[in-house]
């Protein structure tokens, strides 16, 4: 059936995810967009996830399924999956297997994507768990140029509208430019958002348009504690900040930034983290081209030690005041 609206290629890279693989294909399938195709990337996996896929497939020709030969590595399995997306595609959106689209996600984003035709990048609210996330922009703005919305996340640090790559819809030609898509390092999807936006501009839609799950399978939660946040906008300054960032703006952020870390990573001592903390620390630093500084630890540790005795001082004055009777006087230890 010929069709006026572009097509959309939804891929999904799945390994073992029997548990939540049917929301997924359903929530594709309940779309009021209707000029989609669908493909399924299984990699190998172990459970029934090849099983519940090929029977949506049956269903629904809409639905292809690519089987990989052999189990490939996460990061290398998504650029496989980037490349599934059709020729006849003017638009890509990743959902991942354990994540949800609403049923209006693809009709709003390409209307976005119509309306403005230098952007690569659509996104939205999202809802991951009990939250929603992707929020700052203005509700009176659907188009942001590429160069200041990576201005205004890297200098305002926790401003980070693009979410994961279930949230976001990208244009199908610059998809193929860059290739590989993601690369070979930690928080790979942010780097390609921050190296699409070089080149093209960024859109939004004001709703809540994708459903992020947490669980305990999920990344998200494997990484929960490790100070992943500060680590990935540390990592975004430093692979963009002087793309996008003056020479003065980037030296006050990186500034700012490694106080921030290293402040947690002071905190992280008196919290008596075990040796695989650490271990984590100086491999994501060392894939950013930076060294741990442990004398700075030792003097961020003493700071936030001191931080909380001064606090603790001053509760026990309020206290007593609140409660108009002495209190003995205590030797407060952490």
């Amino acid at each position: 059936m010929e069709r006026n609206e572009p097509l959309v290629s939804v891929v999904t890279p799945v390994h073992n995810g029997e548990k939540f693989l049917a929301e997924a294909i359903e929530s594709v399938l309940g779309q009021t967009y209707p000029n989609w195709e669908y493909t399924i990337v299984e990699n190998c996996s172990t459970d029934r996830t090849l099983e519940i896929a090929q029977s949506y497939a049956i269903k629904d020709k809409r639905i292809q399924i690519l089987k990989n030969e052999e189990l490939l590595p996460v990061i290398k399995n998504f650029n496989h999956t980037m490349h599934q997306i059709s020729d006849l595609s003017k638009y890509c959106k990743v959902l991942h297997a354990d994540d949800l689209l609403y049923p209006e996600c693809l009709a709003l984003m390409v209307e976005v994507a119509e309306a403005y035709p230098t952007t690569g990048i659509i996104s939205s609210y999202r809802l991951e768990g009990d939250r929603v996330l992707n929020d700052g922009i203005s509700y009176n703005l659907q188009f942001i140029t590429g160069r200041e919305v990576c201005r205004r996340s890297l200098m305002e640090g926790y401003f980070y509208v693009f979410g994961s790559p279930s949230s976001l819809l990208l244009r199908s030609n610059i998809v193929r430019l860059h290739d590989p898509f993601y690369t070979p390092r930690f928080f790979a999807d942010v780097e390609a958002c921050y190296s699409v936006l070089k080149e093209s501009d960024f859109g939004f839609v004001h709703q809540v348009l994708t459903y992020s799950r947490l669980h305990e399978e999920s990344w998200t939660s494997s990484v929960e504690g490790l100070g992943m946040n500060l680590l990935g906008i540390l990592n975004a300054l430093i692979r963009f900040g002087s793309f996008y960032l003056t020479q003065d703006e980037y030296k006050a952020c990186l500034s700012k930034r490694l106080h921030d870390y290293y402040r947690f990573l002071g905190l992280s001592v008196l919290q008596y983290r075990k040796s695989d903390f650490w271990s984590y620390q100086e491999e994501y630093l060392a894939s950013m081209g930076i060294s741990l500084n442990k004398s700075r630890i030792v003097l961020s540790a003493a700071g936030v030690f001191l931080e909380n005795i001064t606090c603790l001082e001053q509760y026990q004055k309020i206290f007593r005041r609140w409660f108009k009777k002495d209190m003995p006087e205590r030797d407060f230890r952490l």
